[in-house]
């Protein structure tokens, strides 16, 4: 009886502990304003997640604190990731996304403007893993190149493309494709952020451009109808092709030889994090697992999901220990990969 009633207080003692624990999370943040900082312009991709993510998930954090938007672009997306590792409060108040090849850059190493661990963030995870999604590169319709094999083939045309600054998605697959594939692709970059590439797509002064499907579904939807003024002609970030583009190849079967496939493989690793949400590293425990607990409640929520499909956004979640897996999956990858890959993305662009 005696052992059955020490049980009984050790458990009492920890219902008392946790709820406890639980009472000093929602009296903190009770009241407060929680900032969510994005590394690039409004009205992207990143941006509509980001406020997506701004209206549902203050409910879901004890205490249902309001959650304020604010932009931070520049560098693509590099000025926001450093500034939320080193600048942003670590209370537990603060929290952002970036771009997807952030987590890669920063596991690669060797880049100086690079001032964060990825594995240090605290994680929150994505909204998306991008299973229904593709990072496509359109062209013009009135490109020269009409398919990724012209492209490729001798003496056949260059296509010139368009990307932001040093760590833009859209720059590194550019870099990745031209090396992996043979494909004859000219970068102009330097646009302010991606929005600017959308104009400059359409009134003649680049080509194309590499881009998600989902983020041209939710900023620039007549791209997907007839009478595009582009047309898709290679898929990155996919296995297979995607159900909706069944001509399109995939950069895997692209891929010029077995080394270059093993290459595209590592750098598609970050875009099952497609959306990545972070707060800075060193949040308290008990705050960091509420924004943790709060980020997955959110992205399970039947209005949060409802009110992703009215702006043609995918949810299909990531959490915060799926996203340490992949981390740690770049990590481990062959050093001549990594070598290689470091080598691409710091190159002159």
């Amino acid at each position: 009886m005696k052992f059955k009633a020490a049980l009984a207080l050790a458990a009492s003692l920890l219902v008392a502990t946790a709820t406890a624990r639980a009472d000093a999370v929602t009296d903190f943040y009770k009241g407060k304003q929680v900032l969510l900082i994005v590394g690039y312009s409004p009205g992207g991709g990143y941006d509509v997640y980001a406020r997506l993510v701004a209206r549902h998930m203050g409910k879901k954090i004890p205490g249902e604190p309001t959650i304020v938007v604010q932009n931070m672009p520049g560098a693509g997306s590099l000025r926001g990731a450093n500034h939320i590792y080193a600048n942003a409060p670590r209370d537990g108040t603060a929290f952002g996304t970036f771009s997807r090849n952030m987590p890669l850059m920063g596991v690669l190493g060797g880049n100086k403007n690079v001032q964060f661990d990825p594995r240090k963030f605290t994680w929150l995870g994505s909204p998306t893993s991008a299973q229904d999604d593709a990072y496509m590169l359109f062209v013009r319709t009135d490109s020269k190149a009409r398919t990724i094999e012209d492209l490729v083939k001798p003496g056949g045309p260059e296509v010139i493309i368009g990307g932001t600054s040093e760590g833009a998605t859209g720059n590194d697959v550019a870099l990745l494709v031209r090396d992996a594939v043979g494909a004859r692709i000219k970068l102009i970059h330097g646009y302010r952020d991606s929005n600017a590439l959308f104009p400059a797509i359409e009134r003649g002064e680049i080509e194309g451009r590499f881009v998600g499907l989902s983020a041209v579904a939710s900023t620039q939807p007549h791209w997907l109808r007839p009478g595009s003024p582009v047309r898709p002609i290679l898929q990155f970030a996919r296995a297979t092709r995607h159900p909706n583009y069944p001509d399109v190849p995939t950069t895997r079967e692209m891929a010029k030889d077995p080394q270059a496939r093993l290459l595209v493989e590592a750098a598609e690793v970050p875009y099952l994090l497609s959306r990545p949400f972070v707060a800075p590293p060193d949040v308290p425990a008990d705050r960091a697992k509420a924004l943790q607990d709060a980020f997955m409640a959110m992205a399970r929520d039947a209005d949060f999901a409802a009110d992703a499909k009215k702006i043609n956004v995918d949810v299909s979640p990531v959490g915060a220990a799926d996203a340490m897996r992949m981390l740690d999956m770049l990590a481990a990858a062959p050093q001549d990969i990594k070598d290689k890959l470091k080598e691409l993305f710091s190159a002159e662009r």
